[in-house]
């Protein structure tokens, strides 16, 4: 009975850790405003080319200025990201783009999602590799906040996060199998040895020298515009990226709890046989 309470216990451990090892980790990627707002948005990294819903979050904005939370193209520190993924929803169903305010025009009531306690909220949104005629693995793409159109001017609420896409699949290598050896010439019979051997050809001396053989040349590998690399670089004082490690720490916990469960297993154990030793 304690042999198998054993082997149970080792076996959901083993269990456990194999099944968050093979569960893929996204960190979450943090970035920061000019005036301490807090960007965070679920996956940027390798997302796949027919697009993606990441969770994009926001904290410490300031709640008297409505703002677009969308997908656009970066065009760099103190000019508004433009365009971007489905412009100004107006009716805030795509998942294309999203208009937090507290206090919006009119017409925007019934439209614009209010800010949460302390300048917070928190939406869903969808990217992908273009942006209108854009193509986003070649320029810059971004996550980004600004302020509305009934600020349009105002770059106090600006915060960017880059987002990359996965690799193109790379061209499949093709090679051409050698032609087969030219049949000798001038009419020569084959010889048929006496010891009971495969016959031999003996070809005259108008037989051509040698096996031709060729090889199609395969494509190139050389680096196209649709990998990640080929998106623009540089620091943005406006957006420190960080990523956080959440992801990674699961791994030596869960390590850890499996070697304690096994521990205390091996010690009821020995106990057990103690005190049946004492009986």
């Amino acid at each position: 009975m304690t042999a198998r309470l054993v082997t149970a216990l080792v076996g959901t451990a083993v269990v456990a850790v194999g099944v968050l090892a093979t569960a893929p980790a996204h960190a979450d990627t943090v970035g920061s405003g000019p005036n301490g707002q807090r960007l965070t948005v679920s996956r940027t990294a390798d997302l796949p080319r027919g697009g993606a819903t990441v969770t994009v979050s926001g904290s410490g904005y300031d709640s008297t200025k409505g703002i677009y939370v969308a997908f656009c193209v970066d065009n760099g520190s103190g000019a508004a990201p433009s365009p971007c993924g489905g412009g100004a929803d107006m009716g805030g169903t795509s998942g294309l783009s999203h208009w937090i305010s507290s206090n919006p025009p009119a017409y925007g009531e019934g439209l614009a999602v209010p800010y949460g306690s302390g300048g917070t909220f928190r939406v869903q949104l969808r990217v992908s590799p273009k942006v209108g005629d854009v193509d986003c693995t070649v320029r810059r793409c971004v996550v980004s906040t600004r302020n509305d159109h009934t600020r349009g001017a105002d770059r106090s609420q600006d915060v960017r996060i880059p987002v990359t896409f996965a690799s193109a699949a790379a061209p499949t290598r093709t090679t051409a199998a050698p032609p087969s050896a030219p049949a000798p010439t001038g009419g020569a019979p084959a010889s048929r040895p006496t010891g009971g051997g495969p016959a031999t050809a003996q070809p005259t001396g108008g037989t051509t020298g040698g096996t031709a053989s060729a090889q199609a040349a395969a494509p190139g590998d050389g680096g196209g515009a649709g990998g990640p690399g080929a998106t623009a670089g540089g620091t943005d004082p406006a957006a420190t990226q960080v990523t956080d490690s959440a992801g990674t720490g699961r791994w030596w916990t869960v390590v850890t709890a499996g070697l304690a469960v096994l521990l205390v297993a091996l010690v009821a154990v020995r106990v057990r046989n103690r005190r049946r030793e004492r009986a």
